[in-house]
């Protein structure tokens, strides 16, 4: 494994952010720039890249970005986001910068990050949930990546957990995304808390707003059944919880809790990984994507077959 600094690269839909990370995961520069249109956004990430880089030496280039990454870990073929189908991400940033890229899913990223250098300190074992708009995740087992036999393992917002449910983004009906995310709170605080938004939900329940309390309770015990069900086929060690959802703390992760217990299989008779808030916050992506890429260089998987 390279010794060098490496770039990492968060695309979000409205920004991009970059940092040069170094060995013990620290970012040592940054610099982010909005995010522009679908055409324009591999040039934007070479430049960018090229002026965190400034006259560093880097290992290379890991970009972070939501949607479904082919195994190669050059390609997006689908982002929900942004208008990429087939997009072959990868090529189009080398292009403009003399540095090996490697793309990888958002959480997968964030995963690895809290994985080597956050939330997983004392494990090799972890899953990552990130709570945000929708539902992320990645899977780190005996220390690797699980990326599945295509690419997209890790789309556990996507797991079914209410038959013929609420209508999802990903054309099924009853992801878990839908009962245990950000859309899922606005859409219980615009029916039951008029005036209220997502976002100020937390801060009006910490003030002592009962109903923002109970909602807040209600994502998390779906939250913590999913987790419960996600743990029965996965048996991590340990579960980090991230995302922005997740600043809401104890009031979001004291019923996760209890409806983990409540819904995990056999709890008396094995071992129960552990629940814990993700350490790294935003830079997990940033911090993720630059590690891979050091740690499995973007040409040992490019073209395989």
């Amino acid at each position: 494994m390279s010794q060098l600094p490496a770039i990492g690269v968060d695309i979000g839909g409205t920004k991009i952010a970059a940092g040069l990370v170094d060995t013990d995961g620290n970012i040592v520069r940054h610099d982010r720039v909005d995010t522009p249109d679908a055409e324009r956004i591999p040039s934007a990430v070479a430049e960018l890249a090229r002026r965190i880089r400034g006259d560093e030496t880097v290992s290379g280039l890991g970009v972070g970005a939501a949607g479904f990454i082919d195994d190669t870990r050059s390609t997006i073929m689908f982002a929900p986001n942004i208008e990429w189908r087939d997009e072959p991400l990868a090529q189009r940033i080398e292009a403009g910068i003399d540095v090996p890229v490697a793309i990888e899913n958002d959480a997968n990223a964030a995963a690895w990050g809290e994985f080597r250098y956050g939330a997983g300190y004392d494990t090799d074992d972890l899953v990552l949930v990130t709570v945000g708009t929708g539902i992320g995740g990645g899977i780190v087992h005996r220390g690797s990546l699980i990326r599945g036999g295509y690419g997209c393992a890790g789309e556990i917002g996507h797991m079914r957990v209410v038959p013929d449910g609420h209508e999802c983004g990903c054309g099924q009906r009853g992801c878990w995304e839908q009962y245990a995310s950000g859309q899922a709170l606005e859409r219980l605080a615009s029916s039951e808390l008029n005036g209220i938004e997502g976002p100020d939900l937390t801060r009006v329940a910490r003030d002592g707003n009962q109903e923002a309390a109970d909602l807040l309770a209600e994502i998390g015990h779906w939250l913590g059944a999913g987790i419960a069900s996600l743990c029965a086929v996965l048996d991590p060690r340990v579960v980090a919880i991230g995302g922005g959802v997740a600043a809401a703390g104890d009031l979001l992760m004291g019923p996760a809790r209890e409806a983990f217990d409540r819904y995990w299989p056999a709890a008396h008779y094995r071992p129960s990984p552990v629940l814990r808030l993700a350490a790294l916050g935003n830079r997990a992506g940033i911090i993720g994507a630059a590690d891979l890429s050091r740690v499995e260089p973007a040409h040992q998987t490019r073209g395989r077959g």
